[in-house]
């Protein structure tokens, strides 16, 4: 057989690979939603996607690295998100190169996914098991990184190191305000609990941005 009728054959296996790949992640996604979380079977995985158990693990070495891809592109929404709202600064960027990533940060909707995130950690009401809580730390750091290759990208004369520190700090920073939002309001996303959202998120950049000596006594 020549390459002729090779590449052909290689372009339909790599086009079903694909679809498999695709219908697994979709499936994963909508078994998440409809259960509030993430407990279900490489079974009942199988059975949405319409694939066979095998398929699944010629695809993925586990439920977790299926989980991860699917946090994976649910925070890639909030990556563009911030890049977008970086681009539309472009026209009146702020004095540094913190200001603008904070203001990016401060008009992204940072709320709502990352809440939804969590839930599909929890498995009836409890905290996240342990593997659970390491992939969205996973996920995070996933962002973290994406996030300094941009900043990186828009200041190719900053010390990269200093880039990975702000985005990372900054990122951990939200992760902390996540808990600290969910303890005060009970984790329910209202217009009352995203104005305590809003100055939790102001509290911890301008900690990132002074230091915390400059750090005052907690408020009431």
């Amino acid at each position: 057989m020549n390459d002729q009728h090779r590449q052909p054959s290689r372009d339909r296996r790599a086009a079903l690979k694909s679809r498999h790949r695709r219908a697994i992640v979709e499936a994963a996604a909508a078994l998440m939603t409809e259960t509030g979380g993430t407990g279900f079977t490489v079974d009942q995985l199988a059975e949405r996607a319409d694939v066979s158990r095998r398929t699944v693990f010629n695809h993925f070495r586990s439920l977790d690295d299926i989980v991860l891809e699917v946090f994976g592109q649910m925070l890639e929404a909030i990556v563009d998100s911030i890049e977008a709202n970086l681009t539309a600064s472009d026209g009146d960027r702020p004095g540094s190169m913190f200001d603008e990533f904070a203001a990016a940060i401060r008009s992204t909707d940072l709320l709502t996914p990352i809440t939804r995130l969590k839930q599909f950690l929890k498995q009836e009401g409890h905290e996240p098991a342990p593997s659970r809580a390491a992939l969205f730390e996973r996920a995070m750091n996933d962002v973290s990184a994406r996030l300094a290759a941009i900043m990186t990208r828009r200041h190719p004369r900053v010390d990269p190191l200093v880039v990975d520190l702000m985005c990372g700090a900054l990122i951990s920073g939200g992760a902390v305000t996540v808990q600290r939002w969910e303890q005060t309001t009970g984790g329910v996303v209202t217009a009352s609990s995203r104005r305590v959202w809003s100055e939790l998120l102001d509290r911890m950049i301008a900690v990132n941005r002074d230091g915390y000596g400059s750090v005052g006594p907690a408020s009431s």
